[in-house]
């Protein structure tokens, strides 16, 4: 490491933000842990322009680590709907119980205990300590290892626990020596990584603005900017099929809450069958109800037989997760009245009442599509 670099690092970084840096966002300048530990959960997978419009709305709804932990999680999920990442949300709610039940509703500052709460890793640990309690606790979140990494031309995958260690050391080495400093260097060296030192367009390749470590970065002095940090190459994404369910009955329709720990855990659904690796199916063939519904509910399928003669093929619909691609093919069956049934997992929900609970993202908009037609035919 240069030792030039690395004692003006910390001083270079909160000048350049004094003049460059983002300023007026909702979470900016707050000292309480709280709020704090929700931005930051909140920005983890979610574009800024986002978050600005749902972090003020969800910090209304849950003003405090309190009202939070005595939340409904179905509440919870509701107002996280269309964030994404639902484990977050499911995270959140647990953590915000141990913070009441283990530190008396108060956060700790010590970053080790913070990163034993749930949700809470290494780096988002020492934004809340930095940011709420002037910790001198570094941070290395995707934007922290790309400037290092092009600033030391720090070779290997990132995902290489070597090549991890070697940035979390040297973030550790970089931190400014006043604890006062702690928040706006944290601020800085966020704001830096997705503004100015971006993975595709970083400043220093283009001709308008001058980067204040263009004579000491490694990367920018040996062309090797666009090159670091190195990833692990991806592999394809395994695609899926699975049926789902459309059950109406007037203007309710059948949801089915999913398994806390599945993909969209907690939140309500259409009822589903199997994931089964993808196949280009024709379009022609069709389904029996007593096929579909035994893939999708067998303990109902005798109830569901007696009312649902007939199912309709509607749309199939593409959504891409992080590491995997669904196609759900939905199917649509109707019912003159609200079946009863055993599993307590089902309910019938007016369409007018859908924003009350969490929907899957593709989910929401299919309903709210079938909203605004009110009875209408969502077949192609």
């Amino acid at each position: 490491m240069s030792k030039t670099l690395s004692k003006a690092f910390a001083s270079k970084l909160i000048a350049w933000h004094g003049v460059s840096g983002r300023s007026g966002l909702p979470w900016q300048g707050n000292r309480d842990p709280y709020a704090v530990w929700v931005s930051e959960i909140m920005l983890q997978q979610t574009q800024v322009a986002t978050v600005l419009e749902r972090y003020p709305r969800f910090m209304k709804r849950f003003p405090t680590v309190k009202k939070l932990a005595t939340a409904d999680l179905d509440d919870v999920l509701a107002e996280w709907a269309g964030l994404g990442y639902y484990s977050r949300a499911r995270n959140l709610h647990t953590c915000a119980k141990q913070v009441m039940a283990e530190f008396g509703g108060q956060f700790p500052s010590d970053p080790i205990l913070l990163e034993q709460l749930k949700g809470i890793g290494r780096s988002t640990a020492g934004a809340i300590a930095a940011f709420a309690f002037l910790e001198r606790a570094p941070i290395l979140d995707a934007n922290v290892k790309r400037i290092l990494a092009r600033l030391f031309a720090i070779e290997g995958p990132i995902q290489d626990k070597a090549v991890n260690d070697r940035l979390w050391a040297l973030a550790t080495d970089l931190l400014p020596i006043k604890p006062v400093d702690m928040p706006v260097y944290t601020q800085a060296l966020m704001d830096f990584g997705a503004t100015w030192c971006t993975s595709r367009k970083p400043v220093c390749l283009g001709s308008e603005k001058k980067c204040p470590f263009a004579k000491d970065c490694q990367a920018n002095l040996s062309d090797q900017v666009l090159l670091l940090p190195q990833k692990a190459q991806k592999t394809k994404s395994p695609e899926f099929d699975c049926n789902m369910l459309l059950m109406r009955s007037g203007n309710a329709v059948l949801l089915q809450k999913r398994p806390s720990k599945a993909i969209w855990g907690g939140l309500w659904s259409l009822p589903e069958g199997s994931w089964t690796p993808r196949v280009v199916r024709a379009k022609d063939v069709e389904i029996s109800p007593q096929e579909l519904f035994t893939a999708i509910l067998p303990d109902e399928k005798s109830v569901l037989s007696k009312a649902c003669k007939s199912v309709i093929r509607s749309h199939e619909i593409k959504h891409v997760f992080t590491h995997r691609r669904l196609w759900m093919q939905i199917w649509q069956a109707s019912s003159s009245k609200e079946l009863n049934f055993a599993n307590s997992d089902l309910k019938w929900v007016p369409l007018s009442q859908l924003g009350r609970y969490g929907l899957p993202q593709p989910i929401k908009l299919l309903l709210q599509g079938l909203s605004l037609v009110r009875g209408g035919d969502l077949k192609n």
